[in-house]
């Protein structure tokens, strides 16, 4: 997801330092920036996990394991801005494929919006995507700002949010997850999602905490589901699925592992009414909106079956 204090589409003036790790940018003097050196690179691992709660704290609630679920697919697509050392700013172009990569967590810390370095960050990271489409989820405000950066809506995302309501009869039977059905889930999962990720859903699957859980017909994947922990609750998503008896089945068996208290947070396309009803009946309501946005084409997928989206933050 993406909400900056910064406007992509202006300039800045960056460069590389002379003798500096591959993907290290300095900021250099520019009028209105603050003083000190500003660097961006690619954050290793555990700097990113500061920039996950980071992202919780700004109210984005990040699953608590994506961070090690989403670094692995591509560690030089995770950039933070240092002001003397300080982490100030951070944004994810993550590559999926040769076609395809997905542009998110562009943060700026709340003492420098407004300065320069959250645009610095950008143009510094952007370059990695190369010619591929870029996908991104914007906040409603900042929608025209991202139009003028080259990027064209596609579809609004709602998020729902609630404390699942239990059903009487089970819609259809699901099976847990187990390591002989990856092959067919990444198989599955692409006519979903606009590249192959099946090494991210090896991860995205058997993690500690999360809980996935597959639709089977005639001995085929007709659907799956993951469902994980988060700041507030649970996030659930993807939702995948042939037919709605087989998502509701696959929400039903997810939400069983929630407690009575707790919340759960899905992230539903709109032009998915069906996917938006079923929510509905299980109690979540609408909790905010983003703007699904794209550079270029994309690889067609099967609207139709997605009834809830990975993550916001990494497509």
């Amino acid at each position: 997801m993406t909400s900056p204090g910064e406007i992509p589409h202006q300039n800045a003036t960056t460069g590389t330092t002379a003798g500096a790790a591959p993907g290290t940018t300095t900021l250099a003097a520019a009028a209105g920036t603050p003083a000190g050196e500003f660097t961006v690179r690619p954050a290793t691992l555990e700097e990113w996990r500061d920039v996950a709660r980071w992202a919780a704290d700004e109210g984005w609630n990040p699953g608590h394991r994506d961070t090690d679920c989403f670094h692995a697919t591509d560690p030089d697509g995770f950039f933070i801005g240092l002001l003397d050392g300080q982490l100030v700013s951070s944004v994810s172009v993550v590559n999926y494929s040769a076609e395809y990569a997905f542009l998110g967590y562009y943060l700026v810390h709340p003492d420098h919006r407004g300065t320069g370095l959250g645009l610095a960050t950008w143009q510094a990271a952007v370059p990695h995507a190369g010619n591929r489409t870029i996908g991104l989820d914007a906040v409603p405000a900042q929608e025209a700002t991202y139009r003028r950066s080259g990027f064209t809506t596609a579809y609004r995302t709602t998020r729902y949010r609630g404390r699942p309501v239990r059903p009487g009869t089970p819609a259809a039977p699901v099976v847990p997850v187990t390591p002989e059905h990856f092959d067919a889930l990444a198989a599955y999962d692409q006519q979903c999602f606009p590249a192959d990720r099946r090494a991210f859903l090896s991860r995205w699957l058997t993690t500690e905490g999360h809980h996935a859980y597959a639709r089977l017909r005639d001995g085929k994947i007709a659907g799956y589901g993951v469902l994980r922990p988060a700041r507030d609750g649970y996030r659930l998503g993807p939702l995948f699925a042939d037919t709605s008896q087989g998502a509701e089945a696959l929400f039903d068996a997810l939400t069983s592992h929630v407690g009575p208290d707790d919340t759960v947070h899905v992230d539903i396309p709109d032009p998915h009414h069906g996917a938006g009803s079923l929510a509905l009946s299980r109690g979540l309501a609408p909790d905010s909106h983003t703007m699904r946005m794209y550079t270029g084409p994309v690889a067609p997928v099967r609207a139709e079956q997605c009834y809830a989206v990975t993550s916001l933050e990494l497509g």
